[in-house]
């Protein structure tokens, strides 16, 4: 399975993006599937799962700011974000997971900019 993610890029404060992910080699519709960021001189820390079923769960920095959605049938996974802060600047990166907290598969990551 290789994952490719897409949709990074330069944003001022306030602004929008939307990150997408490409998974391809396999179906993922029986993996959770998540979104990781991770900031220069910071660890890794995970932004968003979307389960098989489609349940979501936001970490508490991008609650009501981030949206994590999924298409089965095209196997992507989305990431839309709203009123971005310059503290989301990160290289953010998309799992797969059959258990979570322990990813089976990375993308390459995408880096994000958000400019105050």
């Amino acid at each position: 399975v290789q994952l490719q993610a897409s949709g990074g890029g330069l944003v001022q404060a306030g602004g929008s993006l939307r990150l997408s992910c490409a998974a391809s080699g396999s179906t993922l519709n029986v993996y959770g599937m998540a979104w990781y960021r991770q900031a220069p001189g910071k660890q890794r820390e995970w932004v968003a799962i979307v389960s098989s079923r489609g349940n979501t769960i936001y970490a508490d920095s991008v609650k009501g700011r981030f949206t994590i959605s999924r298409d089965k049938a095209k196997n992507t996974m989305d990431l839309q974000m709203n009123s971005l802060k310059p503290e989301d600047t990160a290289v953010y990166y998309c799992s797969a997971h059959r258990v979570w907290g322990r990813p089976d598969y990375w993308g390459q990551g995408t880096q994000v900019t958000v400019s105050s």
